[in-house]
């Protein structure tokens, strides 16, 4: 179809992104997030060995241990499991595609045992609130497993929270296991943590219209909550990666950092500077807890669902745990992986080679610039009732980290705050069925120039997936959603 249309200046300022899943509304209380099921099995392993139960505290998913399955297989409410991360881990069961664990108390961190608890068996590790120091070998064990491609959850709570009363709290435990650890002693993951007692505070989230923990499977974060907690130092010169995602009130960059994700080696590590966001206010008897988890003050359900997400996405903590060599990564699900950009004529400048598209779609016509190059592809923008596509089917390597990413460019003669004309990006199985809907953006979010956009497409390797866009125009005035330089880059 020719197109047939003015071009107007764009608004000045995005819109919120309507994401595939339904964000939590700030300052309302909070229902379980769900989420579609994982398109693999993630298996989570939470921590009971380091006295995670001391005191008040009560930091496990069920006291069925190590299967929380043993104490109600088909959990509906959050107390159909015990505990005061029962909420969370029931959240986990009923969204599917996740296998969740805990490795008792009286046992061992260990990685590459025989052992079913092993790390090896796991994507995603959790320490929430660790109050008694991990031996020499179990923090070689975590950092070995973080470093061929294992997620780890790292939960503080304030200074001076020694619930056993054996003069180390979790910041002492955590701060130990990152300068003391045997296999790389300088604050490997770009973080410390801070010896602070913060008491009241509600942090709120960086704007980011792409990151993964914050906008995830199971929703959109806007801000936490702190009830005495605290924050962590970033250290980008130690770990370039790092990056702070909600921050302390008058704190940024490097200073005041809430909650934090980095990398290290081939996996994936977050943290967060208090253990009221995940407590669900119930537990065993006699523990005095605090329901955080659904407090309105904070999207605290979808931040701990997110990052287990995203942990979890990494790929190999792996059956057989990973190996590095040169380069090239074999995780767990006996894959290879080589750095490398999977998607054939990723800025178009080939035209319609390696790419299913309606007609017209890819093109260098002048009214829309090229990002890069010449070619771009152009949907929509006809004003009327129209629909283009735009995909192209990709095989992912196991066990291999995975990230989709593109330049958009909305431009609109819409006006208002009502999406009349939308784009989705998806990821489709082979059979055409959508495994997830990544994000829907709309007229509302027109801005002049382009932006990148980036999702964490690990949990499809092993897959071949069709990465698609679909954009729908009304029958009125014009929306033109222009995309360039495409890329799904594997490691």
């Amino acid at each position: 179809m020719p197109r047939s249309r003015v071009l107007i200046g764009a608004a000045a300022a995005l819109g919120t992104l309507a994401l595939g899943a339904a964000g939590i509304a700030a300052g309302s209380a909070q229902a379980a997030p769900a989420a579609p099921a994982a398109a693999t099995t993630h298996r989570v392993l939470f921590d009971n060995t380091k006295a995670e139960t001391a005191g008040n505290a009560d930091w496990i998913i069920s006291t069925s241990q190590p299967d929380p399955l043993g104490q109600d297989s088909s959990p509906n409410a959050e107390t159909d499991w015990t505990g005061a991360l029962s909420s969370w881990g029931v959240a986990l069961q009923k969204a599917g595609g996740y296998q969740l664990n805990t490795l008792p108390s009286g046992k061992t961190v260990t990685y590459g045992a025989t052992g079913a608890q092993d790390l090896s068996n796991f994507d995603t590790f959790v320490l929430t609130e660790p109050n008694v120091k991990l031996s020499s070998a179990e923090k070689t064990a975590v950092m070995k497993f973080v470093q061929n491609g294992g997620g780890l959850f790292l939960i503080s709570d304030h200074n001076n929270s020694d619930r056993n009363n054996d003069g180390c709290d979790s910041p002492c435990v955590i701060n130990d296991l990152l300068t003391n650890n045997g296999v790389d002693n300088t604050d490997p993951f770009g973080f410390s943590v801070d010896l602070l007692d913060i008491s009241t505070d509600n942090p709120r989230a960086i704007s980011s219209s792409s990151d993964p923990v914050l906008h995830g499977p199971f929703g959109n974060v806007t801000g936490s909550i702190l009830r005495d907690g605290t924050t962590f130092t970033l250290k980008p010169n130690d770990n370039p990666n790092v990056k702070g995602l909600l921050y302390h009130a008058g704190g940024s960059g490097n200073s005041g950092a809430f909650f934090v994700t980095s990398t290290f080696g081939n996996g994936r590590v977050a943290i967060w500077g208090d253990s009221s966001p995940v407590d669900d206010g119930t537990g065993q008897s006699g523990n005095t807890l605090y329901d955080g988890w659904n407090d309105p003050a904070g999207t605290d359900a979808a931040l701990a669902l997110n990052a287990t997400a995203w942990l979890a996405g990494s790929g190999s903590g792996g059956t057989t745990g990973g190996t590095t060599t040169g380069g090239s990564t074999t995780g767990g699900g006996g894959g290879s992986c080589t750095d490398q950009q999977l998607l054939a004529n990723p800025g178009f400048e080939s035209g319609n080679t390696s790419w299913s598209a309606s007609g017209g779609v890819i093109g260098n016509a002048t009214k829309e610039a090229a990002r890069s190059g010449s070619y771009k592809a152009w949907l929509d923008g006809y004003g009327t009732a129209t629909t283009d596509t735009l995909s192209q089917s990709v095989a992912i390597p196991s066990g291999c980290s995975a990230n989709l990413s593109f330049w958009l460019h909305i431009d609109t003669a819409e006006t208002g705050s009502t999406a009349y004309d939308t784009l989705k990006a998806q990821v489709l199985n082979s059979s055409g069925t959508v495994l997830s809907t990544l994000a829907t953006y709309s007229n509302v979010n027109a801005a002049s120039g382009y932006s990148q956009r980036s999702f964490d497409l690990s949990g499809y390797a092993g897959q071949t997936v069709t990465i698609k866009f679909t954009g729908v125009e009304g029958s009125k005035l014009q929306t033109s959603f222009v995309i360039d330089d495409t890329a799904l880059d594997v490691s």
